[in-house]
């Protein structure tokens, strides 16, 4: 080895040689120098030796990902992403060492690897070709331009060079070796035994480390409270108080304060301050505490730095319940002053939801607890704790507005709009009651944009909204749908990239984000988005389909019908099956999958079925599916202009007059 720190090391699995040795010719037709002598690389002490030195001195790590590596638990290759897994940790973020990729059809949600292969972009070569893409990512990580002629092809640098070129280092993995140090090696917990998916790029255009961008000081995540309560009965009321805790922090100028979805992403688990911190890119943490009983209210609250674990400021409130909305106010005067940060405005309100009634308020927590799961009967006991709040308290508008989205959900999955008048109704109450107050004019948004298609009345309460609370993730998540809906595709991702800036570990953020670089024909950023979104919710079934769509849309149509068919939703299961096997000319199966789900879910999937017969250029069938979905008001029309699955039948005059009813031309 001539050069080892200018060098690449290939890890493969020894079943993996071909699709190393295609890698290997690749990177020598760039003018790369490429060690590939397999008859040296033997078994043995010795042997072992050079290999931890090639992987402690070389310049880049390239792991092969595949089927053979899914099927072997031990393997001298698991060794290799070991070592190189601990040399990384010495590394600088910003500095690129790992370079994973993928040789077939394996996807990151099922990949069997150390997870630091998933913090890095990975790189997928298929059918046997090896994209330029990848040489000349190789050589610009390496600093290394692609020389125009093919370099020598033995081992070592060709002394004719005219300058000493990177060598790329092929070690091939022997199965029996060091099964001691390999099964510690798995005890020790650098292989992750239940793989969560992570970021991927199709082909290698992103560097595959990227540096971060500083954490504010001024930045704060407000934890679930611990229900200390004696029956243990009042955990929404904890959730409660850490919810109205981030609703008031979120109103104050210059802090930047994380949502609730990613906040509280971390209930119930055992990630230490530090780890939290990290993920939600924050300074501080504030963690707590609620006791309730008997009328009086106990609150002990404590503000962490995560970088050293300093008790910044911390304090106990023993109250009368009545009292909960000062001790909220105080809290968070308390966290604001800790962190020396401006107040926008003096924190008066009675809590951050404009109520007196301590009954009505308790309803609507109950409310927001029960809507978070987002099950039926759940929504609807969410429906029924809003509406007792609003019976408690005819002027509490936060009640009507929670109200109006509860309903909105309720009806996408029952199907039963008669109602729609109604829920804007309530809407407009929440509006009415509150015109200075976001809630209301997001709620109406929200049920304009889903229930009644008005999508200028739609935009104008989101942009409302949005000016009244520029840190509610919700409404920035729901002006992005809409815009992207309406083809404004770029302002669509910068709300949405807002919205996720607020909001880090909400899925849906980065399942819509993955949905609008779709639209604009960026794959590679589309499948980083949803794989992101995989890494938070590994069996979200709507995450799993638009990762099986990115995957049809790019011709990979095996990939994607492994993807549909690992769906636990039948009706997404079913959709994706249709249009896949379809694409591989496997008819019987597709129609089979097709017929059932028109008879499982014509009622509620129309869209979807229109879907399926677009993709398969049946277009009479298709613009049919569309108008019975006007008929039966399926939501999915919201995207009918943008969706890419629709393209076959885009110069339709009937699509072009649906699109005119929907007032979308």
């Amino acid at each position: 080895m001539t050069d080892p720190g200018k060098a690449v090391f290939l890890s493969y699995a020894s079943q993996d040689a071909e699709a190393a040795g295609r890698i290997c010719k690749a990177l020598q037709a760039a003018g790369i120098e490429v060690w590939f002598d397999q008859s040296e690389l033997r078994g043995g002490d010795a042997w072992d030796q050079q290999i931890r030195h090639q992987i402690r001195d070389c310049a880049l790590f390239v792991p092969i990902i595949s089927a053979h590596t899914q099927a072997r638990p031990e393997g001298y290759f698991r060794l290799e992403w070991k070592l190189a897994v601990d040399r990384s940790h010495l590394m600088a973020a910003e500095k690129a060492f790992l370079v994973p990729v993928v040789v077939d059809a394996t996807t990151e949600p099922e990949a069997l690897v150390p997870t630091q292969f998933r913090d890095v972009q990975w790189t997928r070569i298929r059918a046997g070709e090896v994209p330029a893409a990848f040489v000349d990512h190789i050589a610009a990580l390496l600093n290394q331009p692609v020389a125009p002629h093919a370099g020598g092809q033995g081992r070592g640098v060709s002394r004719s060079s005219a300058r000493r070129l990177p060598i790329v280092l092929i070690a091939l993995s022997v199965a029996a070796a060091v099964t001691l140090v390999i099964a510690t090696a798995m005890r020790g917990g650098w292989l992750s035994q239940k793989p969560v998916p992570k970021v991927e790029a199709s082909t290698a255009t992103t560097p595959a480390a990227t540096t971060q961008s500083p954490v504010s000081e001024k930045s704060v995540a407000v934890l679930p409270f611990v229900d200390m309560s004696e029956n243990h009965d009042q955990g929404y009321f904890a959730d409660g108080m850490a919810e109205e805790l981030i609703d008031l922090l979120a109103k104050t100028q210059g802090l930047h304060v994380i949502a609730r979805t990613s906040s509280f992403s971390f209930k119930g688990k055992s990630d230490d301050i530090p780890t939290i911190a990290s993920k939600l890119k924050v300074s501080h943490l504030l963690e707590g505490s609620v006791r309730k009983a008997g009328g009086r209210l106990r609150v002990t609250t404590q503000l962490v730095r995560a970088d050293t674990g300093e008790h910044v400021w911390s304090e106990s409130y023993d109250r009368e319940d009545k009292d909960v909305f000062r001790v909220q106010d105080e809290i968070a005067e308390s966290v604001v002053s800790a962190l020396k940060v401006k107040l926008s405005a003096p924190l008066t309100l009675e809590g951050s939801r404009g109520t007196k009634n301590l009954e009505a308020y308790y309803q609507f927590l109950l409310g927001r607890q029960y809507f978070t799961r987002i099950r039926i009967d759940d929504l609807k006991r969410a429906v029924a704790a809003y509406t007792k709040a609003t019976e408690l308290d005819p002027t509490y508008a936060a009640a009507y507005a929670e109200l109006a989205v509860a309903q909105v959900y309720l009806t996408g999955i029952t199907g039963d709009e008669r109602g729609r008048d109604e829920v804007e109704a309530t809407a407009d109450r929440a509006v009415q009651l509150a015109p200075g107050r976001a809630e209301g004019y997001s709620a109406r948004g929200w049920v304009r944009q889903v229930l009644k298609w008005d999508w200028a009345g739609a935009e104008e309460d989101l942009r409302r909204a949005v000016a009244l609370d520029p840190t509610d993730s919700r409404t920035l998540y729901r002006l992005g749908w809409l815009l992207g809906s309406l083809g404004r595709t770029q302002e669509a991702i910068e709300c949405t990239r807002r919205a996720i800036d607020l909001d880090p570990l909400a899925n849906e953020n980065w399942r819509e984000l993955s949905r609008l670089y779709v639209i604009s024909g960026d794959y590679s950023a589309a499948r980083a988005a949803i794989n992101r979104a995989l890494e938070i919710e590994p069996r979200d079934p709507y995450s799993q389909a638009k990762l099986g769509d990115i995957e049809l849309l790019e011709s990979h149509y095996e990939a994607a019908s492994q993807i549909y068919r690992k769906i636990e939703l039948d009706s997404a299961q079913e959709l994706g099956i249709a249009m896949a096997e379809h694409a591989l000319g496997h008819e019987a199966v597709a129609d089979a999958a097709l017929h059932s789900l028109i008879a499982k879910h014509a009622t509620t999937d129309a869209y979807q079925i229109a879907q399926v017969y677009a993709w398969r250029n049946e277009r009479a069938q298709a613009l049919d599916w569309l108008e019975r979905a006007y008929r039966q008001r399926d939501g999915g029309l919201e995207g009918i202009k943008t969706d890419p699955l629709l393209t076959n039948i885009r110069t339709e005059p009937r699509y072009r007059a649906l699109l005119h009813k929907l007032k979308l031309a």
